[in-house]
């Protein structure tokens, strides 16, 4: 009989173990950390714990995470509350580079709009080109990776150089009016396989703050 039949028999036929009790305590099996035989009980016992210990790190992995998401959390409704408060568009402007700066501890941010309306004597307002606008218009969701995108480099200054790491979040009404690209110097802290539940929240609540500002202008 193949492994897999054997174990399918067992499976199937449980009594076997209460018929055979006497056979059963006189198998003995290798340890799976050593050379000596161990009992099919204790062989058992191992293998619960093996999988307590497993249960318990995946636990604690959730645990972090849950608190990671937690401290991601109080951190947008802070954000949230300064963007409310804000009486008008330079305070809004204002409360995104701070909180983006201190809470979020990003040490790169620019923001563009490019929407007529806006006071153009702001470096938010100042010109971008069509690479970066059409780049902003096709993002469905906010884009991470190593590489910077449409141009925007330049954005950043004399930081460009240094900077390993972006993203990208659209600012958006009914259509791409703007663009918050943040960076860092870690190649590690945007990267392609990250999660952007926050990152496109953040960008849904600027874009509302400002929009209502643009709208009224």
């Amino acid at each position: 009989m193949k492994p897999e039949e054997v174990a399918a028999y067992l499976q199937e036929h449980p009594e076997f173990f209460e018929q055979q009790a006497d056979m059963m305590a006189e198998i003995f099996i290798p340890h799976p950390h050593g050379g000596r035989t161990i009992s099919i009980s204790e062989r058992q016992i191992l293998t619960l714990r093996e999988k307590s210990k497993q249960l318990e790190s995946k636990l604690r992995e959730i645990i972090q995470f849950g608190e990671e998401n937690d401290a991601i959390g109080e951190k947008m409704h802070r954000m949230a509350l300064a963007l409310l408060g804000a009486r008008d568009i330079e305070t809004v402007l204002n409360a995104v580079g701070f909180n983006l700066r201190e809470d979020f501890a990003v040490p790169h941010a620019v923001l563009r709009v490019w929407r007529s309306n806006g006071p153009a004597d702001l470096p938010e307002f100042a010109p971008v080109g069509a690479a970066t606008r059409e780049f902003a218009a096709g993002l469905a969701n906010p884009y991470c990776g190593n590489q910077a995108m449409a141009e925007t480099l330049d954005l950043f200054g004399e930081a460009g150089p240094h900077l390993r790491s972006f993203a990208y979040v659209v600012l958006r009404e009914r259509e791409a009016f703007g663009l918050l690209a943040l960076a860092s110097e870690d190649a590690q802290r945007f990267y392609p396989e990250m999660g952007t539940v926050h990152l496109k929240r953040l960008g849904e609540m600027t874009s509302a703050a400002l929009s209502g500002y643009l709208n009224s202008a």
